[in-house]
């Protein structure tokens, strides 16, 4: 039997029953998905290998110990997971400091912090609701190739296979829908950068 021609579902519930092989092949399966989810949103590769890391640990726990629910959705679960752990890592970048009534103060280092600003976020957000209104303008099949490309993050194989279309026809509908955006961008006057 040949491993990497299985199903998720299948791999999830044989490594439950003891086979370690198979968690290696749903990590091979779906990591450079999970690692990009972390790293566009965590943008250092230290850190982003870090919660990737701890993503499949709780992954592996949570099997371990028989809680997973199998619903046929081992990816979108994963990217959950990962999505969490990111939001743990910006809640902990949050917390100040405290600083010591008899400890010298620099004000510079307290507010030297990196990460997104609670203005950039609102803007991220803002964005993103604008963007998520347009594609909902888009037609159905436009709208759909655009969602599992980028929200879920399928390979143009993926799409027309679920799709049951061809490639090519996949590749075309996500360059009308990418080309309608703009169109609708321009048409709206809204503004997606920071």
């Amino acid at each position: 039997m040949d491993m990497l021609q299985l199903p998720d579902s299948k791999l999830v519930s044989m490594y439950m029953k003891g086979n370690e092989a198979c968690l290696g092949v749903l990590i091979n399966r779906h990591q450079a998905k999970i690692y990009n989810y972390i790293i566009v949103r965590i943008r250092d590769e230290d850190l982003a290998n870090d919660v990737f890391q701890d993503a499949f640990l709780k992954i592996i726990q949570t099997l371990k110990k028989g809680k997973y629910n199998e619903e046929g959705k081992f990816l979108p679960w994963v990217l959950r997971i990962a999505h969490n752990l990111v939001i743990d890592h910006f809640r902990r970048l949050k917390r100040m400091p405290t600083i010591s009534p008899t400890a010298e103060f620099d004000i510079f280092d307290v507010i030297k912090d990196e990460s997104p600003s609670v203005e950039s976020s609102l803007i991220w957000d803002q964005i993103e609701g604008d963007l998520k209104k347009l594609i909902d303008f888009l037609p159905d099949e436009q709208r759909e190739v655009l969602k599992l490309r980028h929200y879920s993050r399928m390979s143009f194989k993926e799409i027309a296979e679920q799709t049951d279309v061809s490639i090519n026809t996949a590749l075309g509908r996500m360059r009308y829908a990418l080309i309608n955006l703009r169109k609708l961008i321009e048409q709206h006057n809204i503004v997606l950068t920071q």
